[in-house]
């Protein structure tokens, strides 16, 4: 059977071609009997909506950038389970929406490289998952380009809309509870240079600088599984280990646990471990991970809201979701 076009389609449907190519888009000024009677007959007649011109008139390509800089981290993989999480949720909450995923891992070169991917033309708008040693660029981007949210921190008077957790609540609540537990010897584990995992060690600071006859450290370990584990063993090698360790991920913090207990050290009886995200595993380690959670499901919706609403036209601020401690074996 020979397709017919738009116009034929129209025609045997008794409508006008407009009509015609609003009920084929949804498009909610079409009644919804008349819009299920013209797609039937589209299904019929073997019709079949040219995806490519219809996404140039309306200027929209149906697809949405998600895109993780990596500045500081070049050999951090999008395997990586918080990354994974994330991700998950975000095709989830995109296809809930009508829209596909473009997902790009970027390892910065130049001033202009978010620049590049905004003038490709192949999304409706962007989500950045991580701020990276990128912040300063993103902002200048941002003081044009509505159409990007971005997973990381948060800063007054930062034109980014980001969507994130209270890392400085979250970073305090740890030691807290470390402190709590009777350690007095305490060690954040990461890089506090990225903005992220900075306030995450400015909250841990601020517990500290409250609490009588206890001392801190950090040691800038690295995200990927592999080089966090071989960074603490080379740092018990020569050094006394902490009482107590609040790690800037739970990766890093799965991966202290290894070290710790190579060298012979219980967790927590010598030494009490906290981490960061609640990734799905955190609950199956040995022993199970004590972390401060974030909420990625709920994040990854507030993501899409928040970047839809820009695409049309609102205006919506920056949201901190509140960190959960989630008291497991490890602390």
């Amino acid at each position: 059977m020979k397709s017919v076009g738009l116009v034929e389609l129209a025609k045997i449907a008794g409508v006008s071609v407009s009509t015609a190519s609003r009920a084929l888009s949804n498009h909610p000024r079409v009644a919804r009997g008349t819009r299920e009677r013209i797609v039937a007959l589209a299904q019929e007649h073997g019709f079949r909506l040219n995806q490519t011109a219809s996404a140039l008139r309306k200027q929209r390509t149906g697809a949405i950038g998600v895109v993780v800089p990596l500045g500081h981290e070049v050999d951090q993989a999008l395997s990586d389970p918080f990354f994974m999480a994330l991700l998950g949720d975000l095709a989830d909450a995109l296809t809930r929406r009508g829209y596909d995923l473009f997902l790009s891992r970027v390892v910065p070169q130049g001033p202009r490289w978010l620049d590049d991917i905004i003038a490709s033309g192949r999304v409706d708008g962007i989500i950045l998952i991580g701020q990276s040693d990128q912040f300063d660029l993103i902002e200048r981007v941002a003081a044009t380009y509505d159409r990007m949210v971005v997973w990381g921190a948060t800063r007054l008077e930062s034109r980014q809309i980001s969507v994130g957790t209270d890392n400085l609540t979250g970073g305090e609540l740890a030691a807290r509870h470390l402190i709590a537990r009777g350690c007095r010897n305490l060690a954040f584990l990461g890089n506090p240079e990225a903005p992220e995992f900075s306030d995450r060690y400015e909250g841990f600071c601020t517990a500290i600088a409250g609490a009588e006859g206890v001392s801190s450290t950090v040691v800038p370990i690295h995200l990927t599984m592999e080089d966090a584990y071989r960074e603490m063993v080379a740092y018990l090698a020569s050094n006394p280990a902490p009482d107590g360790i609040l790690a800037a991920s739970d990766v890093i913090a799965m991966s202290a646990i290894r070290a710790l207990t190579g060298r012979g050290l219980r967790v927590p009886a010598d030494v009490a471990v906290i981490g960061y995200d609640d990734i799905p595993l955190a609950g199956y380690t040995s022993p199970a991970l004590t972390t401060i959670r974030q909420d990625v499901a709920y994040g990854a919706n507030l993501l899409v809201e928040l970047l839809l609403a820009r695409i049309a036209g609102q205006q919506v601020g920056s949201v901190a979701m509140l960190p959960e401690l989630v008291v497991r074996d490890s602390a």
